[in-house]
């Protein structure tokens, strides 16, 4: 296991971790919004088996950078993932995996990139657009109840804030409690300038997921209340070549929830590639 960073075009640093077997297919993590690249848990560990997990902290989470601006300019979370792809040497047969907020960045990278270094995309929990009026990305309740306290400097009101997502990224199970700081931790950890910059972009990426040429799974939880269930089906239906596996009763972290069947559907797809 590895810990490198990269300068995105912008001049932001971005690091990212490096773990499985050298020669093994590339599996691009990217985490959701208010998160890190540990956010993963056990199913990264279970991928590393199989793939080359490249888990990346998005710029203004986790030990990345985090400048002032820029959080509303899709080339920028474009041109990260383009920078990890590039110092890693990664030309071809690539799989990025965006869960939560992650899915939008991953979408970005789309269109900016194509699909020259990718073999395929996995939207986990996750949506393609984000902005008032773009379709296929709603916010779920628990995020509505979230904001604006998430917004907040005050720890006090932020903690409130991200009390609200209850067990939304674990789903019921009392042995998951470990995992729920772990992520509250990131979150709170996550500077609040960032947390509020990503929720006010507007980004529409139909187009992009309409002329994709590459395989696309979606995997969601269908009680998930941070992002609703229909943004992922939005983003099946979209894409010319896509596969569901909507989860029942699972909600916004379902590679939290049951980390063994997360990493076998992940792997099961991705021995469909060839």
């Amino acid at each position: 296991m590895a810990i490198r960073d990269v300068v995105s075009a912008d001049g932001t640093t971005i690091v990212y971790r490096v773990s499985g077997p050298e020669g093994a297919r590339p599996l691009i993590l990217l985490h959701g919004w208010a998160g890190n690249l540990r956010c993963w848990g056990r199913a990264g560990e279970l991928l590393a088996a199989t793939f080359r997990i490249i888990a990346v902290d998005l710029r203004g989470h986790g030990y990345s950078d985090a400048p002032v601006s820029g959080y509303d300019d899709p080339a920028n979370w474009a041109a990260d993932v383009a920078a990890i792809l590039a110092a890693e040497g990664i030309t071809a047969n690539a799989v990025l995996l965006g869960w939560s907020y992650g899915g939008i960045v991953l979408s970005d990278y789309l269109a900016a990139y194509g699909t020259g270094a990718l073999s395929a995309v996995i939207y986990c929990g996750s949506q393609a657009g984000i902005g008032p009026g773009v379709e296929g990305s709603q916010p779920g309740p628990a995020m509505r109840k979230a904001i604006p306290d998430v917004f907040e400097t005050s720890a006090g009101r932020a903690m409130r804030g991200f009390a609200a997502f209850g067990n939304a990224n674990t789903g019921p199970g009392r042995d998951k409690g470990g995992d729920a700081q772990r992520l509250f931790g990131a979150s709170l950890s996550t500077p609040p300038h960032v947390r509020k910059a990503l929720m006010y972009r507007t980004v529409d990426n139909a187009k992009t997921l309409a002329e994709l040429d590459i395989p696309v799974l979606v995997m969601h939880g269908d009680a998930d209340p941070v992002v609703p269930v229909d943004n992922g089906r939005y983003t099946a239906a979209h894409a010319p070549d896509s596969r569901t596996s909507i989860w029942v009763g699972a909600q916004h972290a379902v590679f939290i929830e049951d980390p063994d069947r997360f990493a076998a559907e992940v792997t099961e797809f991705v021995a469909t590639l060839g």
